[in-house]
């Protein structure tokens, strides 16, 4: 039954004969695959670009519930909106991801991750996603690969908009905007609230220990940025975005099925960009940046503890063009992390100096990318990555594309410097300031078909992991002692016929520790989406198929503090939207999730939420 879900949605995609349509996807500029602006059709690291129009007609209200729709992207929640999410890319850890926000890293130094359940859409311009090993472009965490957010910019004549929407659970979004462009400046001012009841976090029934009360969340998001071009050579730039959130959420092991929690999180990111195009072959980038994750957890409305990273960059980004279809980048960053917290960290500041070369030329039918990069930090040592990449362009829109690089992770300040942490099982926990950076290797081959109105891609990728940061045997400390091997493919289809817009990815994976032979937790083997968007009138409507394998997951029990090996069940997920055009300005929105009401876990113990429906109106000035 697993595999022919699978084949369903891809046969019921690439059975339709290929047509023509205008703006094709391979027309796409991006720039996350290379540093360096590059069409889509032209790039050799596996990319997929999510752009405004996509953002707008899937009404998903938060980053998570987008990514959940592309090939090789698991994203997992501890509950509903707003609760704790894990991102697993081509079956690699959750802090082997590094998500960007316009350039700029926003993850903590304590965790490792990003708490993209604080991110709205409401902000959002456009998505790069790019998978696979690309350290030597972006650094430390880029194993399984990189989630760029690019937010909203300026362009045009000053315009406003504004959106507001009810459903289920209580939920209530509003959101508005002013943007636009006056002589030689532009602006984007947006701001965004959204609420929700929410449900229990926490399955009673697993774990009677949890409160059951629903679990709420509440966010507030603004995003501001400017833009003065001096001349056709000179520009000046800032943004500023701050999204804050409070998250209810249950905990199995407090003393009373009353207690609450709640954690209230705030991710900024301010940066000030130099644009310059100091001759004919050479342009030139200067960028400050700091990027902010402040999380503070309550027990009964009383602070029990709080972790703050600031991840404070500073990068000079120099693209010289050798030919018309030749270009040098190279790169200098300084980036310091530093820790604040009621915890006392053994050591609370660390330094990163980096410098990055890398190339990307056309000869012919054929394409070649590398890049080299070191990374030196002030606690750990050095770090070097590269990649080489290679393109051919064959018979009529074909091409084959082939890789190899190396990346690494570079140890968390909880791996190197937590001093001392209690479990309820008596034993003690402390970090190991000797660990080694977590090492990779990836392989991937692709096949690609590109032209006016379709897209195939099909890739075979196999990643070796090496110097796994896990806990020692005794788990008094953690040690590098695990490795993980993860192989598989993707297929992934869009197309566009007259009215009808078609897209289908399906993910065939093996992440397994190599140790033990057990599959990697919350990881399935196999994946598949399928969506179809149709225009009728004034009327767009879409279907999304969604499907994820069995999954493993751990459990402690909070009486005898035994963790067992569970077993999460597959499932099938279908969601509907619909969009009608009331006027040239208004348009009403409606999506419902879990259309049919699955029951589902994509953590063991911890509920998803069922059968949701959503409406909303949106103007456009």
């Amino acid at each position: 039954m697993k595999r022919k879900l699978i084949s369903v949605a891809l046969s019921g995609a690439i059975a339709f004969p290929f047509a023509a349509y205008a703006d094709t996807p391979m027309e796409l500029t991006i720039v996350t695959p290379t540093r360096m602006p590059q069409p889509l059709d032209k790039t050799i690291p596996d990319t997929t670009v999510l752009n405004e129009q996509d953002i707008q007609q899937s009404g998903a209200p938060d980053v998570p519930t987008l990514l959940r729709s592309l090939a090789g992207v698991e994203v997992v929640q501890t509950g509903g909106l707003g609760t704790v999410s894990s991102t697993f890319m081509r079956g690699t850890n959750s802090d082997h991801v590094l998500v960007l926000l316009d350039g700029v890293r926003i993850n903590s130094a304590t965790t490792g991750t990003t708490a993209l359940e604080h991110i709205m859409l409401d902000s959002i311009e456009r998505i790069e996603v790019v998978r696979g090993n690309v350290s030597s472009l972006y650094g430390s965490a880029a194993i399984g690969g990189v989630i760029q957010l690019f937010t909203k910019r300026g362009h045009g004549a000053p315009a406003f908009n504004a959106s507001a929407g009810v459903g289920s659970h209580g939920t209530q979004r509003l959101a508005a905007g002013f943007s636009g462009s006056v002589d030689a400046n532009s602006f984007s001012v947006n701001v965004g609230k959204v609420k929700t009841d929410g449900v229990s976090a926490i399955n009673t029934q697993i774990a009677p220990t949890a409160n059951p009360d629903n679990d709420g969340y509440d966010n507030t998001t603004f995003n501001a940025q400017v833009k003065h071009v001096f001349n056709d050579d000179h520009q000046l730039s800032a943004s500023l975005f701050s999204t804050r959130g409070n998250s209810q959420y249950d905990n199995a092991f407090n003393l009373a099925t009353t207690d609450r929690n709640n954690t209230k999180a705030a991710l900024e990111k301010l940066s000030l960009t130099s644009d310059d195009q100091l001759n004919a072959m050479w342009h030139s980038k200067l960028n400050w940046a700091r990027g902010t994750d402040d999380s503070k957890d309550y027990l009964n409305d009383v602070e029990d503890f709080r972790f703050k990273t600031v991840n404070s960059q500073i990068a000079w980004q120099n693209e010289l063009k050798l030919a018309d279809t030749q270009r040098v980048n190279l790169a200098a960053e300084h980036l310091v992390q530093s820790v604040d917290s009621d915890t006392m960290f053994t050591q609370t500041r660390r330094s990163v100096n980096s410098l990055l070369g890398g190339y990307v030329g056309e000869y012919g039918t054929q394409q070649v990318q590398f890049n080299l990069r070191q990374d030196r930090y002030s606690d750990f040592g050095t770090a070097n990555t590269g990649l080489l990449g290679y393109g051919l362009s064959f018979a009529d829109n074909w091409r084959a594309t082939a890789s190899v690089s190396n990346a690494f992770k570079a140890p968390t300040f909880n791996d190197l410097y937590y001093p001392f942490q209690n479990y309820g099982g008596g034993f003690t926990y402390v970090g190991n300031p000797g660990l080694k950076p977590e090492r990779s290797q990836n392989k991937e081959v692709g096949l690609h078909y590109a032209a006016v109105g379709q897209r195939v891609d099909a890739v075979y990728f196999d990643n070796r992991i090496s110097d796994l940061i896990a806990c020692s045997p005794a788990c008094t400390t953690v040690v590098n002692i695990n490795q993980a091997k993860i192989n598989g493919q993707e297929l992934s289809y869009a197309g566009e016929f007259g009215d009808t817009r078609l897209k289908a990815n399906a993910t065939w994976q093996n992440p397994r520790d190599t140790t033990t032979g057990q599959v990697l937790l919350r990881r399935a083997k196999r994946l598949a989406n399928l969506a179809v968007t149709q225009h009728i009138g004034a009327w767009e409507a879409g279907g999304e198929l969604r499907y994820s394998g069995a999954r493993a997951d751990n459990y402690t029990d909070a009486n005898t503090f035994i963790t067992t090996r569970e077993t999460l069940a597959s499932y099938s997920l279908i969601n509907i939207t619909a969009n009608y055009d009331i006027s040239k300005q208004l348009k009403l929105s409606l999506r419902a999730d879990n259309l049919f009401n699955k029951d589902y876990m994509q953590v063991y113990s911890y509920n998803t939420l069922g059968r949701t429906l959503f409406v909303g109106l949106n103007y456009q000035q």
